[in-house]
């Protein structure tokens, strides 16, 4: 399997370790007390509800790392549709190691099979529009490169790993800066200084106001373009303010709609035109696919 860039094979094993060890400390007595060491087991993991399988490469070092001879076989692969009630995997090993590991694998493969799920669903409900969805940064704290590898799986595309990738002035560096136009012009001397040319800037304008100054200066990628959807009584939502945005930017800079996106209101914000929408959701309230491993004793073999 190829990994993201963000994902480091070595800082991944590392991740594995230190989960391991806060879930099996000095070991997994109850398995330690009622299974003997000689004895073998199989396993096979079911999906108990629709949705995007991701997670199987994480899950396959955690039993790796428990017990390098457990054998772990993939029925279905990352970002593949899996339904409810079909087997996902196979193990076959140790029976201490496939219980010891058992949890810390699912845990791994739920929520991201759960983000990847949640993209796959706002991708569909964009359907053929160029309007492209973006993650956030609002990622489990010691699980983004996984949060974000769980995006893409799911059809999303990644926006900045981190505060090193991107030049994003929101609101607070705006008014820490002394307005818009300040703002862009330190960004960009920065970057100049420090010969990070390679850095794109993007920025947040939430006001009419803010949008002329930032179109005035000039100097930017993309435009962040903050809650300009308002939700309607009907439970609909208005996008009149960020068609007007999208419009006035026309094609100079990029843009970007955040704020009131959810899956019944994304084509709507789609068709403003803007380039990217950003769904915080994805991986800051992501619910859990409801997957299982169940575990038989190994006979006749």
């Amino acid at each position: 399997m190829t990994l993201p860039q963000y994902v480091d094979a070595a800082e991944l094993d590392a991740l594995v370790v230190r989960c391991l060890a806060e879930d099996v400390g000095a070991g997994d007595v109850t398995s330690l007390a009622t299974v003997a060491p000689e004895t073998r087991a199989e396993a096979v993991f079911l999906a108990k509800g629709d949705g995007v399988l991701a997670g199987t490469f994480v899950a396959g070092r955690v039993f790796a790392t428990v017990d390098p001879s457990v054998r772990v076989t993939w029925l279905a692969g990352d970002g593949q549709a899996i339904r409810r009630g079909e087997p996902f995997g196979r193990l076959e090993g140790p029976a201490r190691a496939l219980l010891t590991g058992e949890r810390l694998a699912l845990n791994f493969l739920q929520r991201m099979s759960g983000i990847a799920t949640a993209a796959r669903a706002f991708v569909d409900a964009i359907g053929p529009l160029p309007t492209r969805l973006l993650d956030t940064r609002k990622t489990a704290p010691g699980l983004r490169a996984l949060d974000k590898w769980a995006v893409l799986l799911g059809g999303g595309t990644n926006h900045r790993v981190g505060l090193w990738d991107l030049v994003l002035i929101k609101d607070n560096h705006i008014a820490a800066a002394g307005g818009v136009a300040r703002a862009i012009h330190a960004a960009r001397a920065w970057r100049a200084e420090n010969g990070r040319q390679d850095l794109a800037i993007e920025l947040e304008v939430r006001t009419k106001s803010e949008l002329a100054e930032a179109l005035d200066t000039g100097g930017v990628d993309i435009l962040l373009l903050d809650n300009m959807v308002t939700e309607t009584p009907g439970g609909g939502v208005d996008t009149a303010r960020l068609a007007e945005a999208v419009r006035l930017v026309g094609k100079r800079f990029r843009t970007e709609a955040s704020g009131n996106v959810r899956l019944d209101t994304i084509e709507a914000i789609a068709r403003t035109g803007v380039d990217f929408v950003s769904v915080g959701a994805l991986t800051h309230s992501v619910r859990a696919l409801d997957l299982s491993l169940d575990i038989t004793l190994r006979t006749g073999r």
